[in-house]
Parts: structure tokens; sequence; C-alpha cells
């Protein structure tokens, strides 16, 4: 594993979450549900938002709220393994949450509701309906055989054109229901012939190059 310092040298990205302190268990199993359904991912704990290190008071409360989170706010459970690193005297709790196999993870929120999210960029992102399908096929059907029908092609050729299609947009575009034009948009981000972006207003689709 590279050195803490290097670490944070990278920054907050899709695979590594800074947390000065942990405040609430709804919030971490956010975190924790986001890395567990993309790549698996390391939160720091003790290391505050621009980098900087403050270090971790009670390494004991810390894993507690952590595994509280792990095992009573996601479903199901998440199993994360800790690493005690000192740095400049301080220490850092680093906790590692490898990519599940039993996807898609869901996190408890505070009006006790359970959703699912996934980590863009340095975020953690409500997983879309799309998203959802994608997490919950990834691991069932390794061999998705795609036949391309006029569907396949209509939307292939749309965004040779256009560059990039809405869900909206292309179950217009095959004059069907949301979701038959979900399916197809499923079947193809599982054969990474696309590929989905999430930004806070939409989720749209583009090829794969």
């Amino acid at each position: 594993m590279p050195s803490i310092k290097s670490l944070i040298l990278q920054g907050e990205g899709v695979m590594l979450d800074f947390k000065k302190t942990i405040t609430s268990t709804e919030k971490i199993a956010k975190s924790l549900v986001a890395f567990a359904n993309n790549k698996g991912g390391k939160l720091l704990i003790g290391v505050a938002d621009d980098g900087s290190i403050k270090g971790v008071k009670s390494e004991e409360e810390e894993k507690y709220m952590i595994l509280t989170a792990a095992h009573q706010f996601c479903k199901p459970a998440i199993e994360p393994y800790f690493e005690e690193i000192y740095v400049d005297d301080k220490l850092v709790l680093v906790v590692e949450i490898p990519e599940s196999d039993t996807k898609p993870h869901y996190a408890l929120d505070h009006e006790k509701k359970w959703w699912a999210y996934i980590r863009i960029d340095d975020k953690s992102v409500l997983a879309s309906r799309i998203i959802l399908e994608v997490l919950k096929q990834e691991y069932k059907n390794n061999g998705v055989l795609i036949s391309y029908s006029d569907n396949e092609k209509k939307l292939l050729e749309y965004l040779e054109q256009n560059g990039r299609i809405t869900l909206k947009e292309f179950s217009k575009l095959l004059r069907s229901s949301y979701r038959k034009a979900q399916k197809v948009l499923v079947n193809l981000i599982l054969t990474n012939v696309i590929k989905s972006h999430t930004t806070e207003k939409e989720e749209y689709y583009t090829a794969v190059r």
C-alpha cells in the first residue's frame, strides 16, 4: 500500500475519502455503501478535507461507529478492514472497503429509508434505477450475449451523431416505454458498449470509445 502521505496527495476521489472524524453512522454508511457498490475504496479517518492530518482521538470509538454503520446501517452488511498508521505522531485510521460481490448495498438514512449509492469522483451519489439494475445483474450474468436488434442500432447511430442520450430521449427514439428502453441501456452498459454519466441534474449515456 502506498504511504499515507502519498495517498493524501492524490486527494479525494472515486476510491478515497477523507474524514476528520465520524459524526454520524448514517453518513458513514452512505460512504461504505458507495465504495462497496463501486470498485471498493479507502476511508482515511483523522484527515481533514484539505488533506491536513488531524489524527484520531479515540480509534476505538471511531471503529465502533464504523462497524455499527457497516453492520446495522448497510444491507447487506459490509465488512471493513482496519489499519492504524502513525503519521508525524498522529494516528490515522485507514478503513478499507473491498468491492462487494453481493451488490447492490443500501444505506439507512435518518428517516429509516434504504437507499443505494455509488461513488462518482469524490462524492457518494444516489444510484439511479438503471445503475441499480446494472449492479444487480453484474454478477449474475457474466456472459450477457448481445444481439444487436434495431433498438441497439438506433441507439448507437444516435450516439454517433449526437454524442449522448438520456433515458427520456431514448424511449422517445424507440417510441417505447421507459422500462423497455431501460432494459436496452442496462444490457449495453453491462457489455461495455455504452457508459453512464451522472451529474447533479441528470443521467446520460455515451458510447465507449
